[in-house]
């Protein structure tokens, strides 16, 4: 296990580049012409991208983010 010790500033910007990063490949796995298997991949980044965000930010700022089942599953 490992442990970061940030101020408060670098915590809310490491939230902003999680959220920002999120938000683009939400937008890339709308996209009808990207690839099944490089959109399988993109979804475990999310997923990965998430449990991080999850530990950085509250979580009313998380729900925005939680992955829809449908979509999410789809492979």
């Amino acid at each position: 296990m490992l442990e970061l010790l940030i101020n408060e500033m670098e915590q809310k910007e490491m939230e902003y580049l999680i959220k920002r990063e999120l938000e683009e490949l939400l937008m890339d796995l709308e996209d009808n012409r990207i690839d099944a298997l490089l959109k399988k991949s993109m979804r475990e980044r999310y997923e990965k991208l998430f449990q991080l965000l999850l530990r950085v930010a509250s979580k009313e700022d998380c729900l925005p983010y939680i992955p829809a089942r449908s979509q999410y599953k789809k492979s």
